[in-house]
């Protein structure tokens, strides 16, 4: 992990603000991911934007831009709440698209199922208008550094 990584993601723990860390993320800028912390759970935020509707006849968003933004939520959420010292790497990722992303904002809500020293796996969920009623679920398997040992 860089150093300038590393101390943003200090900050973003002790501020509750995550802006600064997605500044980091080329992707996550470009879609225009936002992050929120709730207590002790971080709920992402992808608001509507023209830039990314795959299907301009219904409209709805891209499927790409929906995976990578349930992607980066999961990736983000497993730093945060894990403590990895380091970005966690992809394993593999897999996706069940439910229904159409209507053009509205777009949230995502993450839980680590398991960490291991080395593998992690997150579930993922996005939604629209409830929770109860997802566009999207994934789940994701990644890498991480292993922590020191003493």
């Amino acid at each position: 992990m860089t150093h300038r990584f590393k101390t943003r993601l200090e900050q973003a723990h002790d501020r509750g603000n995550y802006d600064a860390l997605l500044e980091l993320v080329p992707y996550a800028r470009l879609i225009g991911i936002e992050c929120t912390r709730l207590g002790d759970e971080l709920l992402f935020r992808l608001p509507a934007n023209k830039d990314n509707i795959g299907n301009p006849i219904l409209p709805a968003l891209h499927g790409g831009v929906i995976a990578g933004f349930m992607e980066l939520a999961a990736a983000l959420h497993l730093m945060v709440f894990t403590g990895a010292p380091g970005l966690p790497k992809i394993i593999d990722f897999s996706l069940d698209y439910l229904r159409a992303g209507q053009f509205r904002d777009t949230y995502a809500k993450c839980q680590v199922w398991r960490q291991g020293r080395r593998v992690a796996n997150v579930a993922i969920t996005a939604w629209q208008s409830t929770a109860a009623e997802p566009i999207a679920t994934a789940r994701a398997h990644f890498k991480i550094e292993e922590l020191a040992r003493p």
